[in-house]
């Protein structure tokens, strides 16, 4: 029997946070969803407003012996800019804030000290703004943005090139 845990990371648009953890060993699934907000159960259109406090993300279930959670963390980094308080990429808003929620106090410990390595590391001028916060209740998000990028690879691909999320991360982690 393997052994589960959850790992909650809001990186922008949660389209963008799937692929790069999907079909991985040890990852058993990623669902993309809203989580850190008030209103309870709310919807894309609701979210797409930040108003309600939640930022989209991905809840991935992972088994820490085949993929810890370090590894997770060290792949998380560098699909965000993680200096930007005001959202990601062309995404705005609040609800579009970069955070790692944490489930237990070993991957707070282990997130607040990959933040301090990412600080300490000089890579980038401006000061790192992503949050490390309580992991709270998650909502999943609506079918269709369920593993977007398999079903609509297309408009997948248009997003992430248009977004300039793959231009700065060539730029900025390459």
């Amino acid at each position: 029997m393997s052994n589960k845990e959850l790992a909650t990371f809001a990186g922008g648009c949660f389209w963008c946070m799937v692929k790069p953890f999907d079909e991985l060993p040890g990852i058993h699934s990623i669902v993309s969803g809203y989580t850190g907000g008030q209103l309870e159960n709310p919807s894309y259109e609701q979210i797409k407003k930040g108003e309600t406090g939640h930022r989209e993300a991905v809840q991935i279930t992972f088994d820490p012996k085949v993929f810890p959670y370090q590894k997770l963390l060290d792949l998380y980094w560098p699909q965000i800019d993680p200096t930007d308080d005001e959202g990601q990429f062309i995404d705005r808003g609040s609800q579009y804030r970069t955070a790692i929620f944490y489930h237990t106090v070993e991957q707070k410990e282990l997130a607040e000290k990959s933040r301090k390595a990412l600080e300490e590391s000089g890579r980038f001028n401006k000061p790192i703004v992503t949050e490390i916060l309580p992991a709270s209740e998650f909502y999943e998000a609506e079918e269709y943005h369920q593993d977007f990028y398999k079903k609509n690879p297309k408009a997948y691909k248009e997003e992430r090139e248009t977004s300039g999320r793959d231009k700065f991360i060539i730029e900025n982690w390459k």
